[in-house]
């Protein structure tokens, strides 16, 4: 089975490892749809940038616990409210 590796800017990657965030989010678009409806993973990895693959500490491994779909404003998405799936993150 395979894994879902989620590329993070710093301040997600450093919420995500304190585990003050619970979710991170990605648009309801048709890449994302792809990649998530109907499918499972084995882990969901959080990486801080595109790190190279020895590099353990920019990484976050967990087991995968799927996503919801939510409405939520945000300012990374802009001021209106918008549909995200919202990938499990925390364990």
């Amino acid at each position: 089975m395979a894994d879902l590796y989620l590329p993070l800017k710093g301040i997600y990657f450093g919420q995500i490892k304190a585990g003050n965030k619970p979710f991170e989010y990605r648009l309801v678009t048709p890449f994302w749809t792809k990649r998530l409806v109907g499918r499972d993973y084995r882990n969901v990895i959080f990486t801080l940038g595109y790190p190279p693959k020895d590099d353990t500490s920019r990484r976050i491994v967990m087991p995968y616990r799927g996503y919801e779909q939510q409405t939520i404003q945000h300012e990374h998405f802009g001021s209106e409210p918008v549909e995200v799936f919202a990938i499990h993150a925390n364990t």
